[in-house]
């Protein structure tokens, strides 16, 4: 056990408790009762990641019990979730278990890169058939569309980009991505017609006109565009941003925690948050590119494409450059379902780097 941790990727690992160091600054300031709960998740999450990665991940990973209990347990608790959980930041999509909040879609996202991984391990030869490419497609609709019903638009576009990520980067010939792409504006169509709400249409509206509606549904974006302004080199200082303070910043511990950080750090704590996280992605598309078959590349790829479809969201939002989808920055906002999934993602990693180095 103490030789395999001797011989972790630490470099990835420091990059991981740089992010936490300034999660746990950035909600400190905004209240300990986040604090020390997000520093309870990041116990797990540390434990997961350093002692998880001694689990046989490749002989779990090619049961097919272990898939399909994964996978059809994620979707009947979305879908259960329906059913059971109450109304949270306007998603019913959470299951509450001993003063805990749980969000099932993350489940459902770790299990989708589980199952996708193995899929195209034995199939991306074939990628561009369009069997292939229709199963695929088949097990990220089935979970996707509970998620839709929530409704949780941001997860089920997650779920959609996962599958994305994967066809794209399998090999798939540009004119049957191009389909699979057209076919995703089809059903964004339909949705907009017959599933979306109205909040949610004002969000994707108000992004088109940044200015106008300041004070309904631009507002959050408005204050985080005022956060991030006003933070400049280095930042007001440990508790100091007025925006976050007062609480004028909507959000500051989950979808704007980097407009958060960057009022309190400036642009040097700013930049320095994206790095470190960028330096994660790095080491995750390295060692995939060094791992010894194809399931594991596959896993490291789907990790990649979920982290940095994550990141893009929720700073991209925080900047006023993407519509506001209640997405988390990966192992920065508050909350534990997102952490634990990064987790368990980056303990299968370390694992591939310590099978590779044998």
């Amino acid at each position: 056990m103490m030789h395999r941790i001797r011989n972790l990727d630490f470099t990835l690992l420091g990059a991981l408790f740089f992010l936490a160091l300034f999660s746990l600054l950035s909600l400190a300031s905004s209240g300990m009762e986040f604090f020390w709960k997000q520093l309870l998740w990041y116990g797990i999450g540390f434990g997961l990641i350093i002692f998880g990665s001694s689990f046989d991940w490749r002989w779990l990973g090619t049961q097919i019990w272990f898939r399909a209990v994964l996978y059809w347990g994620s979707v009947g608790l979305v879908f259960v979730s329906n059913f059971l959980s109450g109304t949270v930041r306007g998603t019913k999509g959470w299951i509450s278990i001993g003063g805990f909040q749980f969000e099932p879609a993350e489940l459902v996202k770790l299990s989708v890169i589980l199952v996708l991984s193995s899929y195209f391990a034995r199939k991306h030869i074939h990628a561009w058939q369009t069997r292939t490419l229709f199963v695929s497609l088949l097990f990220v609709l089935i979970p996707t569309v509970p998620i839709i019903l929530h409704p949780d638009f941001g997860s089920a576009a997650m779920v959609m980009v996962l599958w994305l990520g994967f066809i794209l980067l399998s090999g798939i010939h540009i004119k049957r991505f191009l389909i699979g792409v057209g076919c995703f504006l089809i059903s964004f169509t339909l949705l907009w017609s017959f599933v979306l709400k109205p909040y949610q249409k004002e969000r994707i509206t108000g992004f088109f006109s940044p200015s106008g509606d300041p004070l309904g549904v631009n507002y959050n974006v408005i204050q985080s565009k005022v956060s991030i302004g006003s933070g400049g080199l280095f930042g007001k200082g440990f508790g100091m941003g007025t925006q976050v303070q007062f609480k004028f910043l909507p959000e500051a511990q989950t979808d704007f925690i980097f407009a958060a950080i960057v009022e309190e750090w400036g642009l040097f704590g700013g930049c320095s948050v994206l790095i470190a996280f960028f330096f994660v992605v790095y080491r995750v598309i390295m060692i995939g590119l060094r791992a010894k078959d194809n399931y594991f590349r596959f896993i490291c790829l789907g990790a990649g494409v979920y982290f940095v479809a994550h990141f893009t969201v929720n700073v991209g939002s925080a900047l006023g450059l993407l519509p506001v989808a209640g997405i988390t920055f990966p192992f920065v906002s508050y909350g534990g379902s997102n952490l634990l999934t990064s987790s368990v993602l980056l303990s299968i990693i370390q694992h591939i780097k310590l099978e590779s180095s044998t």
